[in-house]
């Protein structure tokens, strides 16, 4: 099931935040954003990060995008 990040880059504009700025304050790793950038899926560990870092719930940050396949 495809997964979209939008919610978070949008948030993080809100919030006057970059990526750099995201990494640093969670602790992910670059290779966690890259892996976003590219709509990949990432674990539920980072995904906590990032919910902790930004005070935010999961549904804030990403959601699942039906595909007419599955």
């Amino acid at each position: 099931m495809p997964i979209s990040y939008d919610k978070l880059w949008k948030l993080l504009i809100d919030k006057k935040m970059n990526r750099t700025d995201l990494k640093d304050a969670s602790g992910i790793s670059f290779n966690v954003l890259a892996k976003m950038g590219k709509n990949e899926a990432i674990s539920m560990e980072s995904l906590y990060k990032i919910c902790a870092a930004l005070d935010c719930g999961i549904g804030d940050i990403v959601e699942f995008i039906n595909d007419e396949n599955d």
